[in-house]
């Protein structure tokens, strides 16, 4: 992820004008990176999955995906506690980052 620009709050990233939520940092460092190697497996089926067809082991493995991804607080509910807004998945431009991310480039 250190290939992308992460927002000054660092709650996002983004990847071509968009942002993509960050994981939990206040996950310790073990139980991340054990949800990182269960969301890398799921990966992994998700793609085994396409390769054979099964359109139930694929349904199974984009489960597990999200299930990894809401575990380290990418999806689901935020893990900020201040009500701020979620923007995840939104153009950048769109946000109240958009001045931010064009300071970047001027």
């Amino acid at each position: 992820m250190s290939a992308y620009q992460g927002t000054p709050d660092g709650r996002y990233f983004v990847v071509k004008g968009t942002l993509w939520r960050c994981s939990n940092p206040s996950l310790p460092d073990d139980v991340r990176q054990a949800l990182v190697n269960q969301l890398m497996v799921a990966r992994r089926d998700v793609k085994a999955a396409k390769a054979s067809g099964d359109s139930g082991e694929l349904t199974a493995a984009r489960a597990n995906v999200q299930k990894a991804k809401v575990a380290l607080g990418e999806r689901g509910p935020v893990w900020w506690d201040d009500g701020a807004p979620d923007f995840n998945r939104h153009k950048v431009d769109n946000t109240p980052y958009a001045q931010w991310h064009a300071s970047l480039t001027a």
